[in-house]
């Protein structure tokens, strides 16, 4: 048997109709596809047809890997969820990045991937095992938060199992129910509906094979080189003696990010950052006049029921406006909407959505569907706030440009490919205002972007010349990094933090992925997996019904509402060469 470096050479499809277990070699996807997003569109593409509800048996759930998983210091252990996604309107192809240890011990399992079809008559999970597949009954865990199936798995299977699960929310097919798996990893887009729908409770995974590497001392000597760039450019995020928050990292970590772990007043751990640890915190610190730990328990009631929290917070947001106009009360929700912030108020929406009870059930379909249901005036109340398959746009294209491009063609906010444009941007906000260690100037800035972006002018927010180019150049990228699959943390290494602030280089994923699979992709060669996997997933949508530029478009208050603010540069500022001497506009 020819070895198949960086794979294990098989994805396993489950039918939970008939109960019946196969393999599917990796090698006919791999060649042309690599992993990842670009293998589960391709499996998409084959198996699904338009017609196809996201919540029918007929849809293929798909958990799938890259050739980098598993091994260490190279931030590729990231797993991804597709499928036909509920929570898009309408439903089409969609998917979710995920992160800590379960992709990878996926792969010690022996898989690279699962396909799920059909819909099991009785709960059930999946356990796979050093090459073996098992299909088992999960109806003691029907009706339990996520946490728990997870701790009771584990207690039952080994502690060094993993699992990903769905909480009640999955079950009852709430369209924006979520999964949680080790270290707290979620993901979004609806995909807790669909296991619900298959009556599928978990997933769990372990063993102990090896990641074949075809160049095992070439691999060493960029691990090596990697772990130096990121030394330097990566700051490093410290907690305070007497600090609730302690550094966690995800499997294959190079050097950390800001994932870390709280620590509650009772004790209670989970993992808190981004946008779930932020989601509930303004409310919360309007209602309570302090700082407290009600916003990490608003995490973990969304993480543990398995309600997403990007499409908690325009919800917030519409339940606050329609109680402000009386058209929602205490006595007509069964919400106690008088003390919105409260972890009471969270942990009744919380629940009452993942049950679909009373007005939970209206809830249960989303804020714009909620909203179009009730009708007059609290459809009015969604506000001018632009938005994207039921969640805030952020780093839109109102102050960086060029990402109205990317956000146009997806079917979701492409948080990777947003990253992209708006972390370097602040990096330079922070030169621009005289941050301590900050290196980031306006000509090194310029000088990414005609490495990375394809012109100078990429970095130039005053003109809409270049934006197209690095759009193009900035998809293919990332949709490459998606399928191998890499960490958007430290992937495009763009620029080393140090105090000569240099630019990157751009070919360093395709020398690993040359390095662990053994065949040679330069630089343009892994691009045009990129491209390959985009055309792909752009075909995908087309034959659901979306139309080029009829549908390429953004939401209207892109265009007819100024933007007055941003989360991570609140004074709008972005490079104008053309129009400011410093360098900078506002």
């Amino acid at each position: 048997m020819v070895t198949e470096f960086g794979y294990t050479g098989k994805i396993l499809r489950v039918d939970l109709s008939t109960g019946s277990m196969t393999d599917i070699p990796t090698a006919k996807y791999a060649d042309r596809f690599l992993g990842g997003r670009g293998i589960a569109a391709k499996i998409y593409w084959d198996e699904v047809s338009p017609e196809v509800g996201a919540l029918e048996p007929e849809n293929r759930l798909i958990f799938i890997i890259g050739p980098l998983a598993g091994l260490p210091g190279l931030a590729g252990s990231r797993w991804q969820v597709c499928g036909k996604s509920p929570a898009t309107a309408p439903e089409h192809f969609c998917y979710s990045g995920c992160g800590g240890s379960w992709g990878a011990y996926l792969k010690f399992a022996g898989y690279d991937g699962i396909v799920v079809q059909g819909k099991s008559d009785r709960p059930v999970y999946l356990f796979l095992h050093d090459g073996i597949p098992e299909i088992r009954g999960a109806s003691p865990l029907w009706g339990k938060p996520a946490d728990e199936v997870r701790a009771a798995l584990k207690n039952e299977l080994g502690s060094a199992t993993r699992v990903v699960a769905t909480g009640p929310a999955g079950e009852n097919m709430v369209i924006f129910a979520s999964l949680l798996a080790d270290n707290d990893a979620t993901g979004g887009s609806g995909f807790g509906a669909v296991m619900g729908s298959k009556n599928l409770k978990a997933i769990a995974v372990s063993g102990s094979r090896k990641v074949p590497v075809a160049d095992p001392e070439r691999l060493r000597e960029l691990s090596r080189y990697i772990r130096e760039l990121k030394r330097d450019s990566t700051p490093e995020w410290e907690t305070s003696a007497g600090s609730k928050r302690k550094k966690e990292l995800c499997y294959g970590c190079i050097k950390g990010c800001n994932r870390s772990i709280y620590q509650a007043d009772d004790g209670k751990q989970g993992k808190f950052m981004c946008q779930s640890a932020s989601f509930y915190s303004s409310w919360a610190d309007r209602y309570y006049q302090k700082r407290n730990d009600v916003p990490f328990w608003a995490t973990k009631l969304c993480d543990y029921y398995g309600l997403d929290t990007k499409a908690i917070t325009p919800m917030l947001t519409w339940l606050s406006r329609c109680r402000q106009t009386g058209l929602l009360t205490d006595e007509n929700t069964g919400l106690p909407m008088s003390k919105l912030g409260s972890l009471e108020f969270i942990e009744a929406l919380v629940k009452k959505v993942s049950f679909r009870d009373g007005f939970g059930d209206i809830l249960a379909q989303g804020t714009f569907k909620a909203a179009e249901l009730m009708g007059g005036k609290a459809k009015e109340q969604i506000g001018d706030f632009p938005f994207k398959a039921g969640q805030r746009m952020t780093y839109g294209p109102r102050m960086y440009i060029a990402t109205g491009l990317l956000y146009m063609v997806e079917p979701r906010p492409p948080v990777p490919e947003l990253h992209e444009i708006s972390h370097l941007v602040v990096d330079w906000v922070e030169w621009v205002k005289k941050k301590k260690d900050a290196s980031l100037s306006s000509d090194g800035l310029r000088s990414i972007a005609e490495k990375f972006w394809g012109s100078a002018l990429a970095a130039d927010f005053s003109t809409y010349e270049g934006k197209a180019l690095a759009a193009k150049i900035i998809q293919e990228r990332q949709y490459a990094k998606e399928s191998l699959i890499l960490c958007d943390f430290s992937w495009p290494m763009a620029y080393i933090r140090d105090e000569k602030g240099q630019v990157g280089n751009p070919g360093l994923e395709s020398k690993i992925v040359s390095a662990v699979i053994g065949k040679e992709l330069d630089e343009q060669g892994l691009y045009q997996v990129g491209e390959r996997v985009l055309n792909l997933q752009r075909a995908i949508l087309a034959r659901e019904g979306h139309r080029g530029r009829e549908n390429d478009l953004l939401p209207e208050p892109c265009y007819a509402v100024p933007l007055d603010s941003d989360s991570r540069n609140p004074e709008c500022l972005v490079p104008s060469y053309r129009l400011a001497n410093n360098g900078q506009t506002g």
